[in-house]
């Protein structure tokens, strides 16, 4: 099959109906339905059931709706990072401070002007799955690193971030049982737990700041912290591992130069964090 095949199969599969898969497409809707027609006929099975009334995907479909959306994702993502080949700058995805120290160093370690895409929680993993970005630093195990190569950078303990006026702000430390009360903060991808769903730093430091929310994140965290805030370690908190990564087929010496940066910068990493 062709792209264009899988680009109306993976439309009609998702609308589940010819007329508004045809208008998403921007065609008119019998070329839509032949095109659907010849591939059923080629595959030899039947992607789709359909009356007069409904469309359902059969379980042949299923499959490949599933795969048709990762071959598409890496189709796109190929000419993406194709046209950025031939001297333009690297593309480096990232959450705001959350580099655990490292990106200053690492810019200046590998010598070359790269391009930071800053971006929301949890949208790293997609922006280079997506070709947008060349390489992102990602933090296990909050972030999927399916499909990727990647190298560990460092280990950090775990703080709770907390205003300066909390009852437990001028504690020297703190457990997760002493938490059990508070409102923590869940992320895009994790399951809910009754406190608000945060999708990047600054509404997090804001939630924070007006009492509504606390949050446990890696120790780094104490360096960005506005004013009013504070940090207090905890003890049994989760480790957080901060990881550079890039699509495992990629092949190139400006990204390979830029990863051995990146580890050769943690090597050096102060004390207080591990390799």
């Amino acid at each position: 099959m062709d792209s264009r095949e899988l680009r109306y199969f993976v439309a009609v599969a998702e609308e589940l109906n010819f007329g508004r898969a045809a208008a998403r497409l921007g065609i008119a809707q019998p070329p839509l339905s032949r095109t659907i027609q010849q591939l059923e006929r080629r595959m030899g099975v039947t992607l789709l059931d359909r009356t007069s009334r409904s469309v359902r995907l059969t379980e042949a479909g299923a499959v490949l709706l599933h795969e048709g959306r990762k071959a598409l994702t890496a189709l796109t993502a190929a000419e993406r990072r194709a046209q950025r080949v031939g001297g333009e700058r690297l593309v480096l995805a990232m959450k705001p401070d959350s580099d655990g120290g490292l990106l200053e160093k690492i810019l200046a370690r590998y010598g070359a002007d790269v391009d930071l895409r800053i971006c929301g929680i949890g949208e790293q993993s997609v922006l280079l799955r997506e070709g947008h970005a060349d390489a992102a630093l990602l933090r296990f195990p909050h972030d999927d690193p399916a499909g990727f190569a990647y190298e560990e950078l460092l280990t950090e303990s775990a703080v709770v971030v907390l205003p300066r006026t909390h009852r437990l702000a001028d504690r020297p430390s703190v457990t997760m049982a002493d938490l059990a009360d508070e409102q923590l903060p869940h992320w895009p991808g994790s399951p809910p737990n009754g406190g608000p769903l945060v999708t990047d730093t600054a509404q997090l430091t804001q939630l924070i700041a007006l009492g509504r929310a606390v949050a446990v994140l890696p120790a780094s965290a104490e360096h960005h912290l506005r004013q009013g805030l504070t940090c207090v370690p905890v003890t049994d908190g989760p480790l957080s591992t901060l990881a550079i990564a890039w699509p495992e087929d990629a092949r190139s010496r400006p990204l390979a130069a830029l990863v051995q940066a990146a580890v050769d910068c943690a090597e050096r990493a102060p004390a207080g964090v591990s390799r």
